[in-house]
């Protein structure tokens, strides 16, 4: 990207973390007149009610962003990318104030996840349909299906302790954001950007600093969640990455989630309902911080993930081994972490209490 199109995407990032900042501090507002609070509980971390669905005006700032990106030429979307993901991303979002407000079951839910997911595949399609033979190519996109819902669900679940999802997903996307600049792909690395700075102006009311001000909410954490899929395969459908450079950046929270969900599902428990048994809220109740069990996770994607990712995206044949053994050490992590925490209340006193 030529420095004059670099230098556009900065003042459009700066502008939707800006505005980003502008409708979360709206949005508290609005959830204070509404009554729109997470209340302490059994199954939550906090002491105190706080407002919910700040993501909302990260969201939206995003949205008008990736509007706002067809106006940079160089930088600018395809559009079948931008005509097919806004309607996701508000799906995703629209279906999660919706159950920030009244509560969803699991079935409109999860209908409005796989929707957002075929419109991904959708717009993926045309590499797809020539990378592969016909069958191959339905079989790759009903996958890609599945692993957006994922993603989407994923985070939502990982969305529980001051700071944790917002630091992630923006951490991430700079990640992202490196990895394109390097394979020279403008497009990729003004999503990124736009990504990251709508994260950008989320994080300053929900950091740890001592407490979050306001929870993102499903409202943001599936949204959110939707556009880290988006830009990950499109980053491997355009070959700025391979697949297992984007598995190494998400390993923190797809090991955690997933691990934490098979281990419910094997024990017979609700495994839809709330619960407090992902790996960062036992080191959050365990340390009795919130802003510990973040920088757990923010350090194994600086030390670990992040450099493996770019190692995996400068040789890719070695990177489904790289994925292999990260993912095997954050298998290893995410046990041995948990049985440290059972232990914990002998030194640190109630490993139920709210941090």
């Amino acid at each position: 990207m030529m420095t004059s199109g670099l230098r556009q995407v900065l003042l459009l990032a700066a502008l939707v973390a800006v505005l980003a900042g502008v409708l979360v501090f709206a949005m508290m507002a609005y959830a204070r007149r509404r009554g729109l609070l997470d209340q302490p509980g059994q199954r939550r971390l906090h002491r105190r009610p706080t407002p919910r669905g700040g993501g909302a005006g990260a969201v939206l700032a995003l949205a008008l962003g990736l509007l706002l990106l067809r106006l940079l030429p160089g930088a600018a979307l395809p559009w079948r990318w931008t005509l097919l993901w806004l309607p996701a991303l508000l799906l995703t979002a629209l279906v999660g104030a919706l159950d920030d407000h009244r509560g969803l079951g699991i079935g409109p839910r999860l209908g409005a996840h796989l929707a957002a997911g075929a419109l991904l595949a959708l717009s993926l399609w045309a590499q797809l349909a020539a990378a592969f033979a016909p069958p191959l190519a339905l079989l790759l996109a009903a996958a890609l299906v599945l692993a957006t819902a994922w993603s989407i669900n994923l985070h939502n679940f990982m969305d529980g302790s001051d700071g944790l999802l917002a630091m992630q997903v923006f951490t991430l996307a700079l990640a992202f954001a490196w990895m394109a600049a390097r394979s020279d792909q403008p497009a990729l690395l003004a999503l990124a950007l736009l990504l990251a700075a709508a994260l950008a102006g989320f994080l300053p009311f929900n950091l740890p600093l001592p407490r979050a001000r306001v929870f993102m909410g499903d409202v943001g954490s599936g949204a959110f969640g939707f556009m880290l899929a988006a830009l990950a395969f499109a980053g491997v459908a355009r070959g700025a990455w391979p697949l297992p450079a984007a598995l190494l950046l998400v390993s923190a929270f797809a090991v955690d989630a997933s691990a934490t969900l098979l281990s419910r599902i094997w024990r017979g428990r609700r495994w839809w309902r709330p619960h407090r048994e992902h790996l960062y809220q036992w080191l959050a109740r365990a340390w009795h911080s919130h802003a510990q069990a973040l920088l757990v996770y923010l350090g194994w994607n600086l030390l670990l993930a992040i450099p493996l990712a770019l190692w995996a995206q400068h040789d890719a044949g070695l990177g489904w081994w790289l994925v292999i053994g990260l993912y095997m050490l954050a298998g290893v992590a995410w046990w041995q972490g948990k049985r440290a925490c059972r232990r914990a209340p002998r030194r640190h006193g109630n490993r139920h209490a709210p941090v």
